[in-house]
């Protein structure tokens, strides 16, 4: 939950701090005090977009920060640790974001600077804002979708995605079908040009590094006579003379010299070199019969050299064409045979496409009617929950109806499938169109709620929404933006009791003017207004009970002063508080 929240130089508060009640809290003040800074403040630690505009006027720039209690290995918390951010020494979390003048924004949590999504991100487990632009989108259709899915729960939840993981793959073979059947002409160009290539490398049948090897062996074949010369005098050093001319002895004779001194001399010294000597004599005739096999291998091959050019004539035609050498030639033919695999235009490749299209689509359909089952039973009930929380709004007469109908396709949409005999639009959220019809009184037309609601109206659905998902809503945070717009009277009461009743599950923040709705709350915060040299400035107060009546008298009538006012004030404070006594008492029984 919001535990406490800071606001500086943000529109008309200089600055306020607002520590929040777990249960209800309420903020109350005069038009133009500032109530909607403390709703503009929560956007913002939401993750909102700042404006310039926002930043008081003479400062610097707009401060906001809010202290979140989050439970450990909650999914905030998971949020905050990838962020890196530190918990305070209470555990709690501390969200800060600045505003400046110039429009530019920063984002802090747990001490860190984070992006503003991470806030996003975080406000999303722990937060939600509903004003009256929420009841706009109330009206929008899939709004009204979203509000029926939430309501079904898992049930929808799992056949949707299954619905979505049949669409895409019947969209991906859909899609396939189309391109091949399009295209088989140019794709049949392409085919061919691919078989050719193909062919003509699989008729040179080249080999990895073959080209490399092919350079090496003409180089030898070329230069041989060289190579020969050079090849006989490191022979000749090395062994000496092939005849045994005992003046010509070679380094391997001379070796052999050497050892036979050494075993001659009577110092142990001397004689203890002589292993060392039959090694390098080891050594040298290695090299001496590596040199012997070169030799006898090294010929002067005008057939083979001519062969060996012949084949890398051919290579650098095949390397000329494809790649830069014989491995990039292969790495071509690989990538040519899978994409060759893919250009298949025959007539028993385009009929399993078909095929498996159609199945997909009915495996889709079945989903889509699964879907339509449930949403219309969820429909039902849900339209019967907040049928009766409009009773308890003052809407007694009232009725909401909602009504789930399969959106029928246009004549040449590519999304069209046979869902038991209608051909209707698939879309990502399924094939129903949701749309809440209100019921004035008894005889009354259902029109949709748009039409039939009137301001004050609307709000009360949206507030009757709210409490019959409140079960739905993991967000332990609920802030309401004078969702009460319009409203008057005995339906205020009402509302201020639907507040407090979802006070129980959650924490509930509401901005009011009505003063039924605020002596619910837990806690009474008031937005002051003054003006001190010229400069006006607002800050907030928490009230205490003989404030709290000096604030609802003046919100009643503007009676602070009068003893019918405080009567009045005292009287609905007392109603609340026996109303909330006992419904503690019912949850007790």
């Amino acid at each position: 939950m919001l535990a406490e929240m800071r606001i500086q130089g943000l529109g008309v508060i200089d600055e306020a701090t607002l520590e929040l009640d777990p249960g209800f809290t309420v903020v109350t003040g005069e038009t133009g005090a500032g109530k909607t800074m403390v709703v503009t403040g929560l956007h913002l630690l939401s993750g909102g977009r700042a404006e310039a505009s926002r930043v008081r006027a003479g400062a610097a720039r707009a401060v906001v920060e809010g202290r979140f209690l989050a439970e450990p290995g909650s999914t905030a918390a998971k949020v905050a640790g990838e962020a890196g951010a530190e918990p305070d020494d209470d555990g709690s979390l501390i969200a800060l974001r600045t505003v400046n003048a110039d429009g530019r924004s920063r984002a802090h949590l747990g001490g860190r600077s984070v992006p503003v999504g991470v806030l996003n991100e975080l406000s999303e487990q722990l937060l939600a804002v509903h004003g009256q632009n929420d009841q706009l989108r109330l009206l929008r259709p899939a709004e009204q979708r979203g509000v029926l899915d939430r309501y079904a729960g898992d049930s929808v939840a799992r056949t949707l995605a299954a619905y979505r993981k049949t669409r895409d793959e019947w969209l991906q073979v859909s899609a396939e079908l189309t391109e091949r059947t399009e295209r088989s002409r140019e794709l049949a160009r392409e085919a061919d040009l691919l078989r050719h290539g193909l062919t003509e490398i699989e008729a040179a049948n080249p080999q990895a590094g073959e080209d490399v090897e092919l350079v090496d062996e003409a180089r030898r074949l070329a230069d041989a006579d060289q190579l020969r010369e050079a090849a006989a005098g490191v022979q000749y050093a090395v062994s000496g003379a092939p005849d045994g001319d005992p003046d010509s002895p070679g380094a391997l004779g001379m070796l052999a010299e050497a050892a036979r001194r050494l075993l001659g001399a009577e110092d142990p010294k001397l004689r203890d070199l002589e292993p060392r000597l039959a090694e390098a004599s080891v050594l040298l005739s290695d090299v001496s019969s590596e040199l012997t096999s070169y030799l006898e291998e090294l010929d002067a091959d005008p057939a083979r050299l001519e062969q060996v050019l012949a084949r890398q004539s051919e290579l650098k035609h095949l390397t000329r064409k494809y790649a830069a050498d014989v491995d990039g030639v292969l790495a071509w033919a690989e990538q040519a045979r899978e994409r060759l695999s893919g250009l298949d235009t025959s007539e028993e490749t385009l009929a399993e496409l078909a095929r498996r299209r159609d199945e997909l689509a009915e495996v889709l359909a079945g989903h889509a009617a699964m879907l339509t089952e449930q949403r219309t039973a969820a429909a039902t009930a849900l339209a019967k929950e907040i049928t009766e929380e409009l009773a308890g709004l003052a809407m007694a007469q009232s009725a909401i109806e909602i009504s789930v109908e399969q959106k029928v396709a246009e004549p040449n949409d590519p999304h069209a499938i046979v869902v038991r005999k209608l051909r209707v639009h698939a879309g990502p959220d399924g094939v129903d169109e949701v749309e809440l019809r209100l019921r004035g009184h008894g005889g009354a037309q259902a029109l949709p709620v748009h039409k039939a609601a009137s301001g004050g109206e609307l709000s009360r659905v949206m507030l009757a929404i709210e409490v019959v998902l409140a079960h739905t809503d993991p967000v332990p945070t609920m802030v309401f933006d004078e969702v009460d717009a319009g409203v008057g009277g005995r339906a205020a009461i009402e509302i201020g009791r639907r507040l407090a009743r979802l006070a129980r599950s959650h924490q509930v923040v509401v901005v009011t003017h009505l003063p039924q709705v605020a002596a619910f709350a837990d806690r009474h915060l008031v937005v002051d207004k003054s003006a001190e040299g010229g400069v006006t400035r607002s800050g907030v107060r928490n009230l205490d009970d003989q404030s709290r009546v000096v604030e609802l008298a003046r919100m009643l009538a503007g009676m602070d002063s009068t003893e019918t006012g405080r009567a009045h004030a005292e009287e609905l404070l007392a109603v609340a508080a026996a109303d909330k006594k006992g419904a503690s008492k019912g949850r007790k029984r």
